[in-house]
C-alpha cells in the first residue's frame, strides 16, 4: 500500500435522512480504521434518527423507519464512536461537503466534542474531481476496474472509497503519499466552519454563500447577526460567535 500513515486513518461513510445538516440525521455509519502497521478494524452501526426517514431517502439507501426503530440513537453511541475515532485522520468520498459537517453537527447536538479540529481529512472525491471528475461508482471503475455493488450502503461505499484512494495513488505518482499532504490537497479554501458558510482568505473572514458571498463579515455584521437567529448549523453559529468576539477584542 502506497499510503503513508503516521497515525490511524478512519475511512467513513454516512447514510442520512437528507442533506440538510441542520435538520437531517444519520441513519447508518460505517468505518474502517487502518493502523500504521496495516491492521484494520471495521465498525458498522444503524442509528435511530428519532425522525421519519423520507421515502426519497429510503429509495436511495434502502433504510426505512422499521429497519432502525430498535437501533441506538446517536446520543447513545456518541461517546463510544468518539473513543473509536479520536486520534485518527479521516478519509471519505465527498466528505468535506457532506459527511464531515453532518457528523460535526450530530456531535454538537449531544454536547460531545467532535474529532475533526486537529485531524487531517482526505476527500477522495476532491482528488478525483481535480483529476477526472466522476461519481464514486465511476471512480471505482476508472481506478480499479471494478463495478460498485450495493451502492449507497455505507459499508460498500467505505470499501469503495478506500480502493479509489489507493487507485489514485497508483495512477498519480506526484500525489503526496502522506495523509497530511493529501488533506492539504483536498482543501479549496481556509475553511472556518465545516458547512463552509464562512471562509478565511488572506486573513479576512468572508461569507461564502447568499447575497453577501465574498464580502467581509466586518463589512456586513448585520448578516452575521441574522444568521445567528436562523436555522443554521450550530457549528456555523459557534464560528460566527467566535469571530465576533475576536473582532471586538481587536477593535
Amino acid at each position: 500500500m502506497q499510503l503513508k500513515l503516521t497515525r490511524p486513518l478512519c475511512v467513513f461513510d454516512l447514510e442520512t435522512t437528507g442533506t440538510n445538516t441542520a435538520k437531517d440525521r444519520i441513519v447508518e455509519i460505517a468505518l474502517i480504521k487502518i493502523h500504521p502497521d496495516g491492521s484494520c478494524v471495521d465498525k458498522h452501526k444503524y442509528i435511530n434518527p428519532q425522525m421519519p426517514i423520507p421515502p426519497g431517502a429510503s429509495a436511495v439507501h434502502g433504510i426505512t423507519d422499521d429497519k432502525v426503530k430498535d437501533a441506538p440513537t446517536f446520543r447513545q453511541i456518541s461517546k463510544g464512536l468518539l473513543n473509536f475515532i479520536s486520534g485518527c485522520d479521516f478519509l471519505g468520498y465527498n466528505c468535506l461537503n457532506f459527511d464531515v459537517p453532518m457528523l460535526v453537527e450530530e456531535f454538537h447536538r449531544v454536547g460531545v466534542p467532535h474529532p475533526f479540529a486537529d485531524a487531517n481529512v482526505v476527500d477522495a472525491y476532491k482528488i478525483f474531481r481535480k483529476r477526472e471528475s466522476r461519481t464514486l461508482a465511476a471512480a471505482l471503475m476508472f481506478f480499479c476496474n471494478e463495478e460498485l455493488k450495493d451502492a449507497h450502503t455505507a459499508h460498500a461505499d467505505t470499501q469503495a472509497t478506500l480502493k479509489v484512494l489507493l487507485g489514485q495513488l497508483d495512477r498519480y505518482p506526484d500525489l503526496c503519499k502522506d495523509v497530511e499532504g493529501l488533506s492539504s490537497y483536498c482543501q479549496d479554501e481556509d475553511v472556518v466552519d465545516y458547512n463552509r458558510r464562512i471562509i478565511k482568505r488572506e486573513g479576512e473572514y468572508l461569507y461564502n454563500f447568499g447575497k453577501h458571498k465574498g464580502k467581509r463579515l466586518l463589512d456586513e455584521p448585520g448578516y452575521a447577526e441574522w444568521m445567528l437567529k436562523q436555522d443554521f448549523p450550530e457549528d456555523t453559529k459557534a464560528s460566527i460567535r467566535k469571530i465576533m468576539v475576536q473582532v471586538k477584542q481587536e477593535a
